[in-house]
C-alpha cells in the first residue's frame, strides 16, 4: 500500500448523509476514458499524470450537488498524496514502475460492506458502523498494485437486495434514466464506474449483486468462483455463498483486477486454493434456458436483445447453441430468498438486530425478521433438496455437453416506483438468472448487450462451473468487442483490441 505523506484524521472524511432520493443532475465527466489501456497509454506518453487525473475527478465530485453513489469519500489530501507518490516513481523509472504496479494510477471504489483499515464500514446502516484495523486482503493487494482508493460506495443495506434503493444514504441515480433502479446490492459501485468517476469498483455478489448493477449501468461485472477472493473483512450476507466482485468498464480491466485479488487466505474459512482449468479447444457448446422468462412492459424488446446476443454467439463467436431444461436452476434460485438461507443472513447480525431493529431499513428488517421463522430441521431439509437439484442441474449440463451458459443478466428492468409497490418479491424476479449461481458453485461475467426503449441498458451473463473463470472472461471479452457499445454512461469507446 502507498503511504500518505501526511496523516489525515478521520474527522475530515466526507460523508453523504442524505436521507432522500437525490439526483446527480448534469454530472461533469472526465475528458478522457478511465479504462486501464487508455490511462496507462497516457501515463506512459506523459499526456496525463496520476495527479491530474485525480484532481479532475475530485473537481467533478465537488461540482456535483449530491451523489448517492458514495457513502464516504477519503480526504482529498490523502488521495493526492498517493497520486504524487505514484507520479514520482513513474518519473524515476518509467518502464519498471508500470511493470511493478499492474493497476498503476487507476482510481477505484469499494462497496461499504468491505473493510478498509482506518475507515468506517457501515454496510449502509449508520448504527452498525465500526472502524476496522485491517483491510480485506484483496483491497490491500489492489493498493499495493497501484490502485488509488477514492472511497466507499453505497449499497442496499446489509446487501439484502438486487434493487439498489434500500439505503439511508440515498438512492444512487441510474445514469440512463433516473426513474429506474440502479441495481443492487452493489448500487453505488455500478453507478460510479458507469459515470466515469473511477476505473473500477469492488463489490460483492451473493445472489447477483455483482451482475445486476452491471446490467443496469452498462458496465462489466465479474463474479468469481467462490473462495477465489478472500472474503475476510466482508460483512456477511450469506457467509457460505458470499463473493467479492469486480465492476469495470471493460472485460480486460475486470480480469486485470481479478488477477491481483485472487489468492488463498488461511484465515478465511471459505477460501479455496485455485484449481487451474485449461480452456476448451474446438467449437464451444453454450446452453440457453428453454424456460425463458421476461417480466415488465418491455419484455418483447428484452427478448429481442437476447436473441441478438445469441446470434452473435453463433455467428461471431462460433459456438453451438443448445436449449436446456432450466427448471433445476430456477428452483435452486428460488431457495435463496424463499428458504432457510434467509436464516444465514440473520445469523451474523442476530445480536445487532435484536437490539437495533428500528435502525434498519424497513424492507431489510422484514427480510431479517423472516430469518427467525426457519428451524434447524427446515435448514437440513433445504440442504438435502439443494443436493438433489445440483445433481439434476449438472446431469443436464453433462448430457448437453455444455461448456457454458448464456443467460439474460436480469429478467426485468424495474422502476423505483414499481419496487416501492412490491419491494420484496422483486428479489426473486430479478434473481431468476442470478440467484442459483453461487448455490451451484458457478462463476460468471456479465457484459452489456444494448438498450431498452426506456434508455436503460440490458445485459447478458456468461456462466461456467467453478474454476472456469477464464472461459467466462474470454467469452465476455469477445462479446463486448463485437457489441462495441460505449463504455458505461460515457461517450468513450472500447480501446483497440490488441489480442486479435
Amino acid at each position: 500500500m502507498f503511504v500518505a505523506r501526511s496523516r489525515s484524521t478521520l474527522s475530515s472524511v466526507s460523508r453523504n448523509t442524505s436521507k432522500c432520493y437525490t439526483t446527480q443532475g448534469h454530472r461533469p465527466r472526465p475528458p478522457y476514458s478511465l479504462d486501464k489501456t487508455s490511462l496507462h497509454n497516457a501515463y506512459k506518453d506523459g499526456s496525463l499524470t496520476v495527479v491530474s487525473v485525480i484532481e479532475q475527478i475530485l473537481e467533478n465530485a465537488h461540482h456535483s450537488r449530491s451523489d448517492a453513489a458514495w457513502i464516504m469519500r477519503l480526504p482529498d489530501e490523502q488521495i493526492l498524496d498517493v497520486a504524487h507518490d505514484l507520479d514520482d516513481q513513474l518519473r524515476a523509472d518509467p518502464k519498471g514502475t508500470l511493470q511493478k504496479y499492474p493497476l498503476f494510477g487507476l482510481p477505484f471504489g469499494v462497496k461499504d460492506n468491505i473493510d478498509v483499515a482506518g475507515f468506517p464500514t457501515t454496510a449502509a446502516c449508520p448504527k452498525f458502523a465500526y472502524t476496522p484495523w485491517d483491510s480485506n486482503p484483496p483491497i490491500d493487494a489492489i493498493m499495493k498494485a497501484g490502485g488509488v482508493l477514492l472511497g466507499k460506495n453505497n449499497m442496499d443495506q446489509f446487501a439484502s437486495g438486487l434493487v439498489g434503493v434500500r439505503s439511508p444514504y440515498g438512492i444512487p441515480e441510474n445514469p440512463f434514466n433516473k426513474d429506474y433502479v440502479p441495481g443492487g446490492s452493489s448500487s453505488g459501485a455500478g453507478v460510479a464506474v458507469s459515470t466515469g468517476q473511477v476505473s473500477f469498483c469492488i463489490g460483492t455478489d451473493t445472489a447477483g449483486s455483482g451482475r445486476v448493477p452491471a446490467a443496469f449501468t452498462n458496465v462489466v461485472g465479474l463474479k468469481p468462483t467462490k473462495g477465489l477472493f478472500s472474503t475476510r473483512g466482508v460483512v456477511p450476507a450469506c457467509r457460505s455463498l458470499d463473493c467479492t466482485s469486480v465492476f469495470a468498464l471493460t472485460a480486460d480491466d475486470a480480469w486485470s483486477v481479478k488477477l491481483i485479488m485472487e489468492g488463498f487466505d488461511e484465515e478465511d474459512e471459505y477460501s479455496r486454493r485455485k484449481v487451474d482449468v485449461p480452456l476448451p479447444t474446438g467449437p464451444l457448446t453454450i446452453g440457453v434456458p428453454r424456460q425463458l422468462q421476461f417480466y415488465g412492459w418491455d419484455t418483447q424488446e428484452a427478448r429481442a436483445l437476447y436473441e441478438e446476443a445469441l446470434n452473435i454467439v453463433r455467428t461471431r463467436l462460433g459456438a453451438n447453441i443448445v436449449e436446456i431444461d432450466f427448471r433445476p436452476f430456477t428452483e435452486t434460485a428460488r431457495s435463496l430468498y424463499e428458504g432457510p438461507f434467509i436464516a444465514e443472513r440473520l445469523s451474523p447480525l442476530k445480536e445487532f438486530y435484536a437490539s437495533n431493529a428500528k435502525d434498519c431499513h424497513p424492507v431489510t428488517a422484514s427480510i431479517l425478521e423472516r430469518g427467525k421463522s426457519f428451524s434447524a430441521a427446515d435448514t437440513f431439509t433445504a440442504f438435502r433438496r439443494l443436493e438433489k437439484l445440483k445433481k439434476e442441474a449438472w446431469k443436464i449440463w453433462r448430457t448437453a455437453g455444455l461448456h457454458a451458459l448464456i443467460v439474460p443478466t436480469t429478467s426485468v428492468t424495474p422502476t423505483i416506483h414499481s419496487i416501492e409497490q412490491v419491494p420484496i418479491s422483486y428479489n426473486t424476479v430479478l434473481g431468476y438468472y442470478t440467484n442459483f449461481v453461487n448455490l451451484l458453485d458457478m462463476c460468471g461475467m456479465a457484459v452489456p448487450n444494448g438498450f431498452l426503449p426506456s434508455g436503460v441498458p440490458n445485459g447478458v451473463t456468461f456462466l461456467a462451473p467453478a474454476w472456469e473463470d477464464e472461459l467466462t472472461y474470454q467469452l465476455g471479452r469477445r462479446f463486448q468487442y463485437v457489441r462495441n457499445l460505449p463504455l458505461g454512461a460515457t461517450t468513450f469507446n472500447l480501446p483497440p483490441d490488441t489480442k486479435q
